[in-house]
């Protein structure tokens, strides 16, 4: 009997809700290595750990979505616009492929829509004088906790 691989505790593909660019997987470069941890003699023997490299400025990405991406501060993302992923979580390559891959569209999704631009607005007539007449009144309460006078 063949068991499917997400029952293994391999990522399944999750259904994308934001419709946005989908990073191309011929412009990933991919290099396997030994993962770190415990995991026994499994960890010592097979290279699972998967090490992703996505360089942002020669991507098929558009360019608006390229300066959100560059614009972030993550640590990940290096000096040269590189986004580097390092996936280790599971004891298959194939999984951590997939886990790295997912998590680098995870952040180009985040970016892919722009930032609502914030339009200034004034307080109103009534939230002011809330404020003002709660001013006074706190006022007042600290004004009787002074020195009782004859």
């Amino acid at each position: 009997m063949k068991i499917p691989a997400a029952s293994h505790g391999a990522p399944a593909l999750p259904r994308r809700t934001v419709a946005g660019p989908q990073v191309d997987e011929r412009e990933v470069e991919w290099t396997a290595m030994r993962a770190q941890g415990a995991g026994g003699q499994n960890v010592n023997k097979v290279s699972s750990a998967v090490h992703l490299r996505y360089d942002v400025r020669a991507s098929s990405l558009p360019d608006d979505v390229k300066e959100r991406l560059l614009a972030l501060r993550d640590s990940r993302l290096t000096q040269e616009g590189v986004f580097v992923v390092k996936a280790q979580q599971y004891r298959t390559q194939e999984a951590n492929r997939l886990d790295a891959l997912q998590r680098l569209q995870a952040v180009v999704d985040s970016v892919a829509r722009p930032p609502r631009v914030r339009r200034a607005t004034r307080p109103t007539y009534g939230s002011q004088q809330r404020r003002l007449a709660s001013k006074s009144q706190r006022s007042d309460v600290k004004a009787l906790r002074g020195k009782v006078r004859d």
